[in-house]
């Protein structure tokens, strides 16, 4: 027979189950005894250099992956915001300062052995802007320059990048290819005033193949707000032909239906 205080310690025991059936073993640990890990950020800023997509890059100046090339980015201090931190580290790392283009979070990459160092958790950021600076290395990097995207990606002697920097910058290509699609992000690559050949050649540069010239037309000049046509025009051809319009950014965000990768 069980004694009541048997009964007792029993269904105190179930009462503890079903106020916490999740529970697992080391879930008992407060928040501070548990294993730390760090925050960071890395950035993909992107712009146009002679018709191509192009990537700032830094080398790295310290271990891990000394004398790697890698995504600007670095750890995020206590009293910044992430996207406070990815500023902060493009100025610290490229002398590139905060520009006035698009930026805009990619993902988390939180594979556990994605840094050698320790558990560190990246918040990846895309940026872009048209005519960005050259760079300069600065505090913790031996070097910093554009990279073509496409040699970085899919050409025979590119170089390994650091940490899991090739699958960011993978991903970032793709959010940009995608949003040009359904948005008018491509008039953020162009400085302005601008006409509608040189918006076309960002989305060449951006897809690898210029989209169909009609119904590139169509979608831009057929959207209300995608761009506003100034009263200029912009310089002679070379074959002496009529000079293009002049146009600037309109307040439109969204194409629809999409436009179709060329």
């Amino acid at each position: 027979m069980t004694s009541a205080s048997e009964r007792g310690s029993a269904a105190g025991g179930a009462r503890r189950q079903l106020a916490a059936p999740h529970q697992r073993a080391g879930d008992a640990l407060a928040p501070w005894e548990r294993s730390p890990f760090a925050v960071a950020v890395d950035l993909a800023v992107f712009t146009i250099r002679d018709g191509a997509l192009a990537v700032l890059l830094v080398e790295r100046g310290e271990e891990p992956f000394a004398g790697s090339w890698a995504l600007p980015g670095g750890f995020v201090e206590p009293d910044e915001d992430a996207e406070q931190a990815a500023w902060r580290e493009l100025r610290e790392e490229t002398g590139v300062d905060r520009f006035p283009g698009h930026l805009e979070q990619l993902r988390t990459y939180s594979a556990p052995d994605r840094d050698p160092r320790q558990r560190v958790v990246s918040i990846a950021h895309v940026a872009l802007a048209p005519d960005l600076p050259e760079p300069r290395a600065g505090t913790d990097a031996a070097d910093a320059r554009w990279w073509v995207v496409d040699d970085l990606l899919e050409g025979p002697d590119a170089p390994t990048l650091a940490f899991d920097h090739r699958q960011i910058l993978l991903d970032a290509r793709e959010r940009v290819r995608a949003k040009l699609e359904y948005t008018t992000l491509a008039t953020e690559f162009v400085a302005e005033p601008f006409t509608l050949p040189e918006l076309r050649r960002v989305y060449a540069a951006v897809w690898g193949t210029p989209p169909d010239l009609g119904n590139f037309r169509r979608k831009v000049l057929g959207t209300d707000g995608f761009v506003v046509p100034t009263d200029a025009r912009g310089e002679p051809t070379e074959a002496g032909g009529r000079r293009a319009l002049l146009y600037r950014r309109g307040p439109a965000t969204a194409v629809s239906p999409p436009m179709a990768r060329g």
